[in-house]
């Protein structure tokens, strides 16, 4: 991997103020937050829609959330304060495009030209429209579903969700709201709306733009092609998207917050991203939108599914996690109120590591195996250090205790 220059991945034109969690004079921010979330699903499913209803009304469950765990205090709004950060987050998304996105985004043009070339092919394109929607559909669906299997073991298990909790840093938060029944409803209903969100940029493109059954080989294969390209900028774009996110206080207020503001589950796992956060990404940032719908559906489903999983940090509710996942990815540091590690926190340079493992994780390119280097170089992230191995010290005594107790 080159050098990398951190005045480009740390550029910051308004107010450098890191966060990472929300307070409660926030509270106007995130209704105007909210409003606006509530604005994207009404405005991209319409009303009254049934992704529009549970999205609005998981709008007003927030809001309640909000008021439970952090109170309210009034302030003028940050938005208000620095209307022109709105402009610079604008500029930053623009300039941390990758050129994956625009080989996408031409290659669809193309198809949508070819198709009205040649009215006498059968490119079926309704046909092919309604295999697009009901691709969506079962995308929402299935993982729907399989998030609300992960709440009900959660539920079941509170208590033990409690006990791990309260041995971490979110031991203070559950000092302040106690109720780990609402954390885990606020974890639930963080992710559902994030995901209503996500994937509306994908929804308003099948309802937009044709496909055709005659080009669907060649689309496939290019579409293929440009996405193992993008894999390998991947973990750049993310580390300064992500970077962003924190240290810009109206993106985190605004985009990102939201992710952090729930306790570390699977719960809330999407793709890395709050609400309006993951509409931005997936319309000014991966270039999936722009896929075959076939190829999209399962890229989609994979990633949400492996975000879930990926940020499953309390061990023994289902989906159940290995420890050997924490062995080699610290994105659980991050949860656990550290700023570090930005990028997507995988290391599999380390020579003490099962050939299983490494085999495991062989089809990824080498700047995501070892996604970590960025970080060592632009932020000096050390891997071992006494806070890591004590959270993977406790991640696997519960998780040891928890299969104890089920034999």
């Amino acid at each position: 991997m080159n050098t990398a220059d951190a005045s480009k991945f740390h550029q910051l034109y308004g107010v450098h103020n890191p966060r990472m969690a929300y307070r409660r004079d926030d509270f106007i921010d995130y209704v105007l937050m909210l409003a606006l979330c509530g604005g994207v699903v009404g405005l991209v499913y319409g009303l009254p829609s049934v992704l529009s209803v549970i999205g609005l009304t998981l709008c007003v469950c927030l809001l309640g959330t909000f008021l439970l765990r952090h109170g309210w205090k009034l302030r003028t709004p940050v938005i208000v304060k620095r209307p022109q950060d709105v402009l610079y987050m604008v500029i930053y998304k623009l300039r941390n495009m990758t050129v994956p996105y625009f080989l996408a985004a031409a290659l669809l043009l193309l198809e949508n030209v070819l198709i009205n070339l040649t009215p006498g092919l059968p490119h079926h394109t309704e046909l092919m429209r309604k295999i697009a929607i009901g691709l969506f559909y079962t995308h929402f669906i299935v993982l729907t579903a399989y998030r609300t299997a992960s709440l009900i073991s959660h539920l079941r298990r509170k208590r033990h969700v409690r006990e791990f909790l309260v041995q971490t840093p979110w031991k203070v938060a559950l000092q302040r709201q106690p109720s780990v029944t609402v954390e885990i409803m606020h974890a639930y209903f963080t992710g559902l709306l994030a995901h209503v969100i996500l994937i509306a940029p994908w929804y308003l493109v099948i309802t937009h733009v044709q496909y055709s059954l005659v080009f669907l080989p060649l689309a496939l294969v290019a579409n293929f092609l440009i996405h193992a390209s993008f894999m390998k900028v991947l973990n750049r774009w993310f580390y300064r998207d992500h970077w962003l996110g924190h240290n810009s206080e109206l993106e985190f207020v605004y985009l990102h917050g939201p992710h952090h503001d729930a306790i570390p589950s699977g719960l809330i796992g999407v793709s890395g991203n709050g609400f309006l956060e993951g509409f931005a990404r997936y319309t000014l940032g991966g270039p999936g939108i722009f896929y075959n719908p076939l190829l999209l559906f399962a890229i989609y489903s994979i990633d949400v599914k492996s975000d879930i999983d990926g940020h499953q940090f309390i061990p023994g509710v289902y989906p159940r996690i290995p420890k050997e996942f924490q062995d080699i990815n610290q994105h659980s540091t991050h949860h656990y109120g550290q700023l570090t590690p930005y990028g997507v926190g995988m290391n599999l340079d380390q020579p003490e590591l099962p050939e299983a493992i490494l085999k495991k994780y062989r089809f990824l390119p080498k700047e995501m195996q070892h996604a970590i280097k960025l970080d060592e170089q632009l932020n000096g992230f050390k891997w071992h250090t006494p806070k890591y191995r004590r959270f993977v010290e406790l991640y696997s005594r519960h998780a040891s205790t928890d299969d104890d107790t089920r034999h």
